[in-house]
């Protein structure tokens, strides 16, 4: 017998409803910490997501580890209890919301779509999701894609996030897939929470790196500056690999491989290494061209106002046909100016 949804009201006829996912804790999670072990158990749900549902006693488990069908639940009181291999947890998760968001119809770059998903090419300037301010609910992707995808989008994201499966940031061009529905957004989450999706992007840094490279250090955020992020020990793993492509004038192209996707990764792991990216107003000093350049080159490496990050590559298999699918797009113009004016330089 399954535990009652925390909202005990009557649902009425063809009206949304909340969904319980059942967990058992497999042996290798043993010993993990309540939420990390839930999130990495449930790749659709961000650790965030987690600890806001413990947090409204969203989450049940048995009183005795038993089969799922045992009849003995309680709800949780702690996110920092630890596992055991066995243990069955019940998630309940609200129904969705009306959408407070509205459809706007702004032109999209899509490379690729079917009753599944699409493949978008963001470009620079455009935020993924709303946020905070006045205008931060409006001239979003989403805004655009519940305009395009009229009631097709997966809710997994939640009312302010349909059919988000990753991120890039607000200044980031490049691919970006999109959930239809929610089988095919689970599928993706998978492949992105296991590391068999292929995500590989442009970056143009200050100074000259070595060939090849990869920084392992954990990320969270800053200690004092919260809008930032860090490199601080007890922040999420990320891995991020990284090859020289070109050097030119004190400043290089980098092919950016990532394992992990955390918030500002590639922009924070590069930094630390000594190397942010030409252009980050949040983790790089203004860049100043030195005087012996050309007037008109060193005008439009000063005018790049914005982290010079491209999400170029972007592979992944078809949740439904099993397929595996790539995709490429070139940088916009303005990365592609700066790239000519620094090879002018050179």
């Amino acid at each position: 017998m399954e535990p009652e949804l925390a909202d005990e009201e009557a649902l009425e006829e063809g009206e949304a409803r909340a969904e319980i996912l059942q967990i058992q804790i497999p042996e290798a999670l043993a010993g993990e910490r309540l939420d990390k072990a839930l999130a990495r158990c449930a790749p659709a749900l961000s650790r965030t997501a987690i600890q806001r549902l413990l947090a409204l006693q969203a989450v049940w488990q048995q009183a005795a580890a038993q089969s799922a069908d045992a009849t003995a639940w309680q709800a949780v009181r702690s996110d920092k209890e630890k596992v055991k291999a066995g243990q069955w947890f019940a998630l309940h998760i609200p129904a969705p919301v009306p959408m407070a968001l509205q459809a706007e119809e702004i032109p999209l770059a899509i490379l690729y779509e079917d009753k599944d998903l699409l493949v978008v090419n963001k470009p620079a300037g455009m935020t993924v999701h709303p946020g905070a301010g006045p205008d931060g609910w409006r001239g979003t992707l989403v805004n655009a894609l519940l305009f395009h995808c009229r009631d097709s989008l997966s809710g997994i994201g939640g009312v302010e996030r349909p059919g988000i499966v990753h991120r890039l940031d607000k200044e980031t061009s490049g691919l970006l897939v999109v959930a239809k529905n929610d089988g095919a957004h689970h599928h993706l989450s998978a492949q992105f929470a296991v590391h068999s999706s292929e995500r590989q992007y442009l970056a143009i840094v200050k100074g000259v790196p070595e060939v090849t490279g990869t920084v392992v250090a954990p990320i969270g955020r800053h200690p004092k500056e919260r809008q930032k992020m860090a490199v601080v020990a007890n922040g999420r793993a990320a891995v991020t690999h990284f090859r020289r492509l070109e050097s030119w004038g004190g400043c290089a192209l980098l092919a950016c491989r990532l394992e992990t996707g955390r918030t500002h990764q590639i922009r924070v792991h590069l930094a630390h290494r000594g190397f942010p990216l030409l252009g980050d107003p949040l983790y790089s000093r203004p860049f100043t061209p030195p005087q012996r350049w050309p007037q008109a080159e060193r005008e439009i490496v000063a005018a790049f106002a914005r982290q010079a990050l491209h999400a170029a590559r972007l592979g992944f298999t078809h949740p439904k046909s099993g397929e595996r699918l790539q995709f490429q797009v070139e940088p916009p113009e303005d990365f592609q100016q700066l790239l000519q004016a620094l090879r002018t330089v050179s």
